[in-house]
């Protein structure tokens, strides 16, 4: 090129293209922030912030077992209220062992009921989130239940467990001679998810069953796993872990596989489990 020839390109001509704004669109993860100087914008600042102070108060928040009672009493379900040998929130926090076994006041009480067992029991936990069972546990047992029918699977009362980790599910199980377990918990806040519900699977539970023994359903609320298909998920694992007499890492989750299907299908109305075809 010549020397005295120059190339003049215009700012309001150029166009940026962000290949992460595209990616941004697909999580809820903090990537691609801004920053000005070393440190991030101050909206992206205050937003984390938030996010944070609302994962705190979902551990701290107190488990209202009345609300949920109230709730599963109006289905017709009946209740059971029990408490680890966590004693306050700060112990629960501090010392998750004591949050895997039952206080003894609870232990006497399964004790006394002499309960005669059903081939299911659903224990409802506060876990490391309240807020998740709060708002979670309800909607999913009532999308669960009808599965439950269909199998002819007797559903014992829930267990509404204080200061519970997912174990304790197992000991109260246990007392109450139940052919198999399954724990609503409120899973660990994260920065994007302070109310996301697990459900922990357990055939043939007893105290000192260990993790692996378990099967986990996780990130249950309308922005991650829909009640529909979590319930679909847990009654085929029930359906499964009956047929093959085991649980946890022995039974793999082949829900989502039409092959795999023994007596359960996804109900029709549950339109975001399948495209059945």
């Amino acid at each position: 090129m010549d020397e005295n020839h120059y190339l003049t390109v215009k700012a309001e001509n150029i166009k940026e293209n962000d290949c992460w704004e595209k990616l941004k669109s697909y999580t809820d993860a903090r990537i691609a922030l801004g920053r000005t100087g070393c440190s991030i914008l101050t909206n992206d600042y205050l937003a984390f912030s938030l996010a944070h102070a609302k994962a705190r108060d979902s551990i701290k928040m107190p488990f209202d077992r009345d609300r949920i009672g109230k709730e599963l009493h109006a289905m017709g379900l009946k209740t059971i209220n029990v408490e680890s040998s966590a004693v306050n929130r700060e112990i629960y926090l501090c010392r998750p062992d004591f949050g895997r076994r039952l206080s003894e006041r609870s232990k006497l009480l399964l004790d006394e009921l002499n309960y005669q067992g059903a081939d299911v029991l659903l224990v409802i936990g506060d876990g490391l989130s309240s807020k998740a069972v709060h708002k979670q546990a309800v909607p999913f047992i009532r999308q669960f239940l009808p599965y439950m029918d269909e199998l002819g699977m007797t559903v014992g009362p829930v267990v509404l467990a204080k200061e519970s980790r997912v174990a304790l599910g197992d000991d109260i199980a246990e007392r109450m001679h139940c052919g198999l377990v399954a724990t609503l918990i409120g899973e660990r806040p994260g920065l994007s998810s302070p109310d996301s519900l697990g459900v922990y699977m357990t055939y043939k539970p007893y105290c000192g069953r260990m993790e692996s023994e378990r099967n986990c359903i996780s990130n249950i609320r309308p922005e991650g796993l829909s009640y529909g298909k979590a319930a679909f998920k847990l009654a085929w694992l029930i359906e499964n872990a009956y047929n093959m007499k085991k649980s946890g890492t022995a039974l793999k989750d082949q829900s989502d596989d039409i092959q795999h299907y023994l007596t359960l299908k996804p109900h029709i109305k549950d339109t975001d489990i399948l495209n059945i075809v």
